[in-house]
């Protein structure tokens, strides 16, 4: 039995996926929620049982536990007399280490530490997994057994998820402003929005298959595109004067510097 602690964006992606790829079936898989309306939404969408997050805690032997990380402490608190050494932790939280949780737990619980993001809900996430203290080989490959229907599994040190947080959980917020800002680009040279719309998420898409089929480097790839003296160099040029590589570096690194706050805090 799963059970699913946290019913959020992410905690119903992470449901919708499981039941989507048949990992497991309605009966297989526990949800909390607080509120009773958002209990009731979930139990007519997927069929599911939906509990307090101790009753769910009780009943599993894999706990998913994808709550904001200020919200962990508490829940936390809430379950711990349910949890024991035989039960497996997933944490989705961003900015919560495997220490945190595991000093808060009664007995060596093994957890895992993960960060997934949005595009779960098409199969295609990225998501790294990190051991704890007291998680074994097992206990990965049971992690990697749920998240594997819902996209990639990538196994990363502890000391990296902050970075990772930043990268990939908050990664396709990047794309999207990306995307948005190319439209902006085509409707101020005439173009109609949903054409310039359909024109970039094309071209996006058309990318990253051929950056993830090829196997070349992403410098490769951009190189193939810029012919000497033509519109892609002049509009590299632009980027590059406006530091627009700057810009991506220091956002993501502000990124992971807002994960660790969240998990110190």
């Amino acid at each position: 039995m799963i059970a699913v602690l946290g019913a959020g964006q992410m905690g119903e992606a992470l449901i919708s996926g499981l039941l989507r790829a048949g990992v497991v079936a309605p009966d297989q898989i526990i949800a909390a929620a607080r509120r009773s309306s958002r209990a009731e939404q979930l139990r007519q969408a997927y069929g599911i049982v939906v509990l307090t997050a101790a009753e769910a805690a009780g009943q599993a032997e894999t706990l998913v536990i994808a709550v904001k990380p200020q919200d962990m402490g508490a829940l936390l608190e809430e379950i711990s007399p349910k949890v024991t050494p035989g039960s497996l932790v997933i944490s989705v939280a961003a900015g919560i280490t495997t220490g945190f949780i595991g000093h808060r737990l009664a007995g060596d619980v093994p957890v895992v530490r993960v960060m997934s993001n949005t595009p779960v809900l098409v199969d295609e996430a990225m998501s790294v997994i990190s051991p704890g203290q007291h998680a074994t080989e097992e206990h990965l490959r049971r992690a990697e057994q749920l998240l594997r229907p819902v996209g990639k599994v990538l196994r990363i040190p502890e000391s990296q998820q902050d970075a990772a947080t930043a990268l990939s959980g908050s990664g396709p917020a990047y794309v999207y402003f990306l995307v948005e800002a190319m439209v902006d680009a085509g409707i101020l040279l005439g173009m109609p929005r949903s054409n310039a719309l359909e024109m970039v998420k094309q071209a996006v898409y058309g990318a990253a298959t051929m950056l993830r089929d090829s196997g070349e480097h992403p410098v490769l790839l951009r190189e193939a595109v810029t012919s000497p003296g033509g519109t892609t160099i002049n509009a590299i040029r632009e980027l590059e004067k406006h530091g627009v590589r700057a810009a991506v570096l220091a956002a993501i690194e502000a990124a992971r510097d807002r994960g660790r706050e969240l998990g110190a805090g």
